[in-house]
């Protein structure tokens, strides 16, 4: 059982490691539980997490050999190491009224590189949509079942260990409609985990250059990881297809934004620039679309 010291939307804070509505590591039962599969230093293990409005706190229960790391690491998930009482939203209206909105948005901090950079890598380009069916298709091939037995529910997977993810050969990435770029780019970092997982208690600065040394790997997919893995508060996705609009026409009614305007808008804001952003998010803010739809790409059929 962990008391948090304010107020914490067990959903909005958790729920951002889901990726997709069917990833096999994240799941939400009948009774409103989150459940988490990770790969921990410690081995895999399953997280259960339930709210107990009565006593103010959040109930945890793990089960296999990474379970007790991931018990530890309850409060740093959930935001014990975020501090949003230092945002000031400098009166702009929509930011205050999110921000009072959602007071129980915190940045979490995993502490697990891989277990975001992958996903990240495999987001890189296409449609969440086809990320989404890709990081599903190879979680349920190669992932590891979560430990657990009948308490955790069906079907729920661990990303593969480093070692596995190098090991998936070319046509399984075919199917899961990854190119060949994202693949290679998912082997280089497994090949160098040890290194890549040290970031997690980096510097921002210093935790963006050591994931960006390796090929394929640029600031978008690292500020994506880092935001999860680090807890990251400041982390801006530069080089996202649609942020920049999103948060010009947020902020200064722009209907067409690029990074250098998006960067210039949140300066403001720092230390709290993705923080601004994900606000952004549960609001539901977009800048009107003018551009064609994006055509996912059948990676199969080539």
């Amino acid at each position: 059982m962990w008391k948090p010291e304010g107020p914490l939307d067990l959903s909005l804070t958790f729920g951002f490691l889901r990726r997709g509505p069917l990833d096999p590591s994240y799941r939400r039962d009948r009774e409103g539980a989150l459940w988490r599969v990770s790969r921990t230093p410690a081995g895999v293990g399953t997280l259960r997490l339930r709210t107990r409005p009565a006593e103010g706190a959040v109930e945890a229960t793990a089960w296999g050999a990474g379970g007790s790391w991931l018990l530890d690491a309850v409060p740093r998930w959930l935001g014990a190491e975020d501090d949003p009482s230092t945002f000031d939203p400098h009166g702009h209206r929509l930011l205050r009224d999110a921000h009072a909105r959602h007071a129980g948005l915190r940045i979490g901090r995993t502490g697990l590189v891989m277990e975001s950079l992958v996903p990240a890598i495999l987001e890189q380009k296409v449609t969440t949509g086809e990320a989404y069916e890709a990081w599903r298709t190879l979680l349920r091939a190669y992932g590891e079942p979560a430990p657990g037995g009948a308490e955790v529910p069906p079907h729920m997977y661990a990303p593969p260990a480093a070692r596995d993810w190098a090991m998936i050969p070319s046509w399984a990435w075919h199917r899961a409609r990854v190119d060949g770029k994202r693949a290679a780019t998912v082997v280089r970092a497994a090949r160098v985990a040890p290194r890549l997982e040290e970031a997690s208690a980096m510097p921002p600065a210093e935790a963006e250059a050591r994931l960006t040394t390796i090929p394929g790997i640029g600031v978008w997919t690292a500020a994506e990881t880092l935001q999860r893995s680090n807890g990251d508060a400041d982390a801006v996705s530069v080089g996202d297809l649609h942020l920049p609009n999103t948060v010009g026409w947020a902020l200064a009614g722009r209907e067409r934004s690029d990074d250098a305007v998006m960067l210039e808008l949140l300066e403001p804001y720092r230390p709290h620039r993705y923080r601004v952003c994900r606000l952004l998010h549960t609001m539901h803010v977009a800048a009107p679309r003018r551009a064609p739809r994006y055509a996912p790409l059948d990676f199969r059929d080539r």
